[in-house]
């Protein structure tokens, strides 16, 4: 099987909801690194599973959407609490929505809130 992953890095803000999470539960920024990496078998007629610009360009458009900004007002996350689950299954959704990966395989996306912690979602295609 083949892998090709690209990662970005930006800052959001959130706070949390449905619980007593102390500060949490006030506005506050993550610095995020959101890691996709895309698993297949099948290479395009140009030998790529996935183009790596056409990659970078659909996370990038992901990263302008949510950095800078407070996810709780995103249509995302209406109704959600804006965890890192949360963010990445919603990463993970954009990416595959915006690329063509040939064949069949695994896309996942990897979201660290900070150096120790992390969430990932995967979808099949």
């Amino acid at each position: 099987m083949y892998s090709v992953a690209v990662s970005r890095d930006f800052i959001a803000n959130h706070y949390l909801i449905g619980g007593d999470w102390g500060s949490e539960n006030q506005p506050h920024a993550h610095h995020y690194v959101a890691e996709v990496r895309i698993d297949g078998t099948q290479l395009d007629q140009h030998g790529y599973l996935v183009d790596i610009v056409a990659i970078e360009a659909a996370l990038d458009g992901i990263v302008t959407e949510f950095g800078n900004q407070l996810l709780n007002d995103k249509p995302e996350f209406a109704g959600l609490n804006p965890s890192i689950e949360h963010f990445s299954r919603i990463i993970c959704e954009k990416l595959l929505a915006a690329i063509n990966p040939p064949g069949t395989g695994r896309l996942r996306a990897k979201l660290w809130e900070n150096d120790q912690c992390w969430a990932a979602y995967r979808l099949t295609f």
